[in-house]
């Protein structure tokens, strides 16, 4: 009964750490940018856009459809680098125990 409980409490440590971990990922943010610098992004730990900066002489020199894949490309990056962060923190987390099927 006493594995069983270590077991449950091991479990919740996991819970809080891992809720933890997600608000600390909140509060960092990552900055890509596309085209030499005329687009900018900046996205939290969990890749989400928090701030898009677009160089107003890209409007000027180039077409939309060039604007839409520097902005794509910019917001891609900083997802996959997001992503990247979370897999590093997440093997930082100790797994549980293997307990065996009751």
């Amino acid at each position: 009964m006493t594995d069983l409980q270590q077991l449950f409490q091991l479990g919740q440590q996991m819970q809080g750490r891992l809720q933890q971990l997600q608000t600390e990922l909140a509060s960092r943010t990552i900055e890509t940018n596309a085209g030499g610098g005329m687009v900018a992004v900046v996205v939290d730990g969990r890749g989400s856009l928090r701030r898009l900066t677009i160089d107003p002489a890209v409007f000027a020199e180039h077409d939309a459809e060039f604007l839409g894949d520097l902005v794509l490309s910019a917001i891609a990056e900083a997802q996959r680098r997001a992503a990247e962060m979370v897999q590093a923190e997440m093997r930082k987390v100790p797994s549980l125990p293997f307990a065996p099927p009751l």
